[in-house]
């Protein structure tokens, strides 16, 4: 009889135990919370910058999920516009109409230097010079105060955001004759490092000794430069919202920490330039 009695006794435990771990499943499956999306949408030049911030940020906020489509700038504008994305991407200024209804908040700015061999004797160009160089207007370093040589033209290919903001400052898009189109920043550093006449342009971030830095107008390109605008081949990063709706709590959150100098280490890694605060 005792044997039957604890044999119960056993039996009785281990189903208070079974129900317990069930309850507490039911429990956990129940407060599960799903990932908050935050959606951004829009420049591809801004690939990097914003790759770099939501990978950081998602790595310190396990709830919160950030989406990225690459669509163009003004894809991007009409995007939030239209209320399609949390947060739109711009590498452009915005324009008078679309700054009615929309802010922009600069993020970064992409400061691009103008990169030639250390052996060349030219160290300043006008906007205006560079534009004629990669025309084919000017085609020899002698016309600009170098050496009697043929300029070789070294540039980025053309789904490139540093291609599209060089051509977009100094007025030369789709007028480029390029000697090379290459497939990456490295590509155009080595390239313009082993030819004397070569010239090329990179994110600053991206420049080493191997090659000269040319100062443009008189101005070197310089984290402080870029910032205070007096260095001119750059534009700025922007964050574009709607004035006349509230972010969401994780949207907000998001553009808290991208506006914050936490991130400038981020904005720094991804080649571009922190604004100054």
């Amino acid at each position: 009889m005792k044997k039957i009695i604890g044999m119960l006794v056993i039996g009785s435990l281990l189903a208070a135990a079974l129900t317990g771990c069930g309850n507490t499943i039911a429990t956990t499956s129940q407060t599960a919370v799903s990932p908050q999306t935050v959606s951004t949408d829009g420049s591809t030049s801004m690939e990097k910058v914003i790759g770099y911030l939501s990978e950081a940020y998602m790595a310190e906020n396990t709830d919160t999920k950030i989406t990225y489509n690459p669509t163009g700038s003004g894809a991007g504008i009409q995007a939030v516009s239209e209320g399609r994305c949390d947060i739109g991407l711009s590498s452009r200024d915005l324009k008078p109409e679309e700054a009615q209804n929309l802010n922009g908040t600069i993020v970064a700015i992409d400061g691009i230097a103008m990169i030639i061999n250390p052996e060349n004797l030219v160290s300043d160009l006008t906007i205006e010079q560079i534009g004629a160089i990669y025309k084919g207007e000017i085609a020899n370093w002698s016309e600009v105060g170098g050496n009697d040589a043929p300029i070789v033209l070294i540039g980025r290919e053309a789904a490139s955001g540093t291609r599209d903001g060089f051509e977009s400052i100094t007025d030369t898009k789709d007028k480029c004759q390029y000697t090379q189109e290459l497939t990456s920043t490295g590509d155009v550093v080595q390239t313009v490092s082993s030819n004397p006449n070569a010239i090329g342009y990179a994110s600053l971030a991206s420049v080493k000794e191997t090659v000269k830095l040319l100062s443009v107008e008189g101005v070197t390109p310089t984290n402080e430069t870029i910032q205070n605008g007096t260095y001119k081949i750059q534009r700025d990063f922007i964050l574009v919202t709607p004035k006349n709706k509230q972010l969401s709590q994780a949207a907000q959150a998001f553009m808290d920490y991208a506006t914050s100098e936490a991130a400038d280490v981020m904005i720094t890694k991804a080649g571009a330039v922190p604004v100054k605060r």
